[in-house]
This record gives C-alpha cells, sequence and structure tokens, in this order.
C-alpha cells in the first residue's frame, strides 16, 4: 500500500536530541528494509584475528534470489509487535535500532514477508534481522553503516553473517560482528547448483555445539584465507572453488553431510570448480565458472542428475554475473 507523506508520518514524544547531521529526532514514518539470503558458506573456521586471538569467522555465499522484506508502521509509544509473531529476532533487532538512533519507547508494527527456507542454511533469520534493522533506519530517515547493521544484527540474535555486505567478500567474525579482513573486492563470477540432502531436517543453528577445530585444521585455515585473498584479486573460480571444497571437507568432521563424497565425485564429473556447504544447515552448492563457454548446460546437466539421485530443493543461481541482482 503506497503511503502520502501526511499519512506516512507520526510524532513521537521525543526530548528534541539532535541527531548526527544538526537533524532533530521526533518523526518517524513507514521504514522499509529488505535483505538478501545466504547459501551456506565459501569458508568457515577459526582465524587470527589483528589482535592476535583467534576468532570464529567465515565467508558467506550471497543469494539474491532469496529475500526478506520488513516494513515498520509505527504507531506511537510501547512495544513492537511482529508478524509473523514468531520473529521475535526481528522485533528485537528493530529496538535495539530505534535504542541506536536515540529513540526510546518506540512502538510499531513489523511486518515480515519471506521466501526464505527456514533452517538449512539459507540464513532466514539473518535476513530478517537486518531487514528489520535497515526498515527501522528507514522509519528515521537514516542510512546505517554496513559495520553497524552487523553488530547490531549480532546483538539481536547473537550470531549473524555477512550478507549486509552484499557482493564484497569479507571474512566475518560471526559471533562478534567484526571484519577479519575485507578482501577487497567482489566475488569471483560463479554459477551455483544448489540442493539439500534428501529426507535432512531443518538445523536449530544455535543449537549446535560450537566445532572444536585441531592446530592442523586451524594451520588450514590460515592457508585458506590466503587462498581466498588471492582468489578475489584475481576473479579466479577455480581457486574460490578449491578453498570451498578444502572448507567442507573439514566440515565434514564437525557436522557431516550425508552422500558428501557422492555430490564430490558428481560435481568433478560435470568439470565443477567445487562444492561448498552450509557449515551449520543441509545445504551443499556445486561452484562452476560463470564464464566458461557451455557452463549452463553442464549445469542444467547435472541439476538433472541431482534430482535423479534424491538430492532436493534443487536450484541454480549466479553470483557477480551480469544480471545478477545483489543488495
Amino acid at each position: 500500500m503506497v503511503q502520502n507523506e501526511s499519512t506516512a508520518r507520526y510524532d513521537q514524544p521525543k526530548s528534541g536530541k539532535t541527531l548526527n547531521g544538526g537533524r532533530k529526532e521526533g518523526l518517524l514514518q513507514v521504514g522499509v528494509g529488505r535483505a538478501i539470503a545466504h547459501h551456506g558458506e565459501l569458508l568457515q573456521g577459526v582465524f587470527e584475528g589483528e589482535d592476535g586471538r583467534l576468532h570464529r569467522g567465515l565467508v558467506t555465499l550471497p543469494l539474491a534470489a532469496r529475500k526478506s522484506t520488513v516494513t515498520f508502521w509505527p504507531n506511537g509509544e510501547g512495544a513492537i509487535r511482529c508478524r509473523p509473531a514468531n520473529r521475535k529476532k526481528a522485533a528485537r533487532a528493530a529496538a535495539l535500532t530505534f535504542n541506536h538512533l536515540g529513540y526510546s519507547k518506540v512502538g510499531g508494527d513489523l511486518t515480515l514477508e519471506s521466501d526464505i527456507p527456514v533452517g538449512h542454511g539459507y540464513g532466514s533469520s539473518t535476513a530478517d534481522v537486518i531487514a528489520a534493522i535497515r526498515a527501522a533506519a528507514a522509519a528515521a530517515g537514516v542510512i546505517l553503516r554496513r559495520s553497524t547493521v552487523c553488530k547490531l544484527a549480532v546483538e539481536a540474535e547473537e550470531a549473524s553473517d555477512a550478507i549486509a555486505y552484499g557482493d564484497q567478500v569479507v571474512l566475518f567474525a560471526h559471533r562478534e560482528g567484526l571484519i577479519l579482513e575485507h578482501f577487497g573486492g567482489e566475488y569471483p563470477p560463479l554459477l551455483v547448483v544448489g540442493f539439500r540432502i534428501g529426507r535432512a531436517r531443518p538445523i536449530a543453528t544455535l543449537r549446535l555445539p560450537r566445532a572444536r577445530y585441531d592446530g592442523q585444521e586451524i594451520e588450514q585455515f590460515r592457508v585458506l584465507r590466503g587462498l581466498t585473498s588471492h582468489a578475489v584479486r584475481q576473479q579466479d573460480p577455480r581457486l574460490i572453488g578449491r578453498v570451498a571444497t578444502a572448507s567442507a571437507r573439514i566440515s565434514q568432521h564437525h557436522l557431516a553431510k550425508p552422500r558428501f563424497e557422492a555430490a564430490v565425485k558428481l560435481a568433478e564429473e560435470h568439470g565443477a570448480c567445487g562444492i561448498q556447504v552450509a557449515h551449520s544447515g543441509t545445504l551443499l552448492g556445486v561452484l562452476f565458472d560463470a564464464d566458461e563457454r557451455g557452463v549452463a548446460a553442464r549445469a542444467a546437466v547435472l541439476a538433472e542428475t541431482l534430482g535423479q539421485a534424491g538430492f532436493l530443493g534443487i536450484m541454480t543461481f549466479t553470483v557477480n554475473v551480469d544480471g545478477t541482482l545483489l543488495q
């Protein structure tokens, strides 16, 4: 529903505190925020930070074809109500955002519309939370830095990912809301055939025990981090595929995917660059170089083969390819 300015703005009793830029708080409007999904990770493990300590971190694989859209409708002081009612993290994220911006006792309705499946590693919760943060910021007439969005998201849901950074490749400490490394570029051009293991049940990510990596695995993560940096600089899909496959194999020691080796074999038979997984979900994805001749036909054959082999949720999408929508 389209709102004109006279119906979209609501007076909020405030102290008249001045925010950055000299704008006085006191008026909220209908705000809309959006966030894309992701398809698991290209890399996940523990990595050294600038402080010399080890941090849990990941490199997210964005999925622009699925998204969450959140609308905030202000109605005065009181609680923020959420529809559907079970999306409490999104309501908390909106409240945290208003508090960060200097608003208190904001009341309103938060409506969520999403086509992201829940519990398989698509980042449905994080997409809702980030979209809610953006909706609250839009209601206040401001745009937040991506780093601020990520910190608020982690505060709202304990662990988040880096989908707020869209097409920028970053190594993100998902339980701290910190960038461990910005690789300084976009993802190599990828065509991905994603799928789920048949009969795999949705996973409650925060209930999973944290992976305990040994010294050899930690050294592997150090090497894979360097290879990721090189792959981004050189825009090398083959190298990022090797990184993803190595990370997925390490993940097998901690949250094993049934039929993983069968999926790897199919990827190799169809000339793929590698395979990636949702490290705390049920998703797998076969990675192709999107610029290779005949890649669309090979991906289509693989998708059909995966279906015949009993894999579910098969979808094909692209990352950093002309025509791809990234937010």
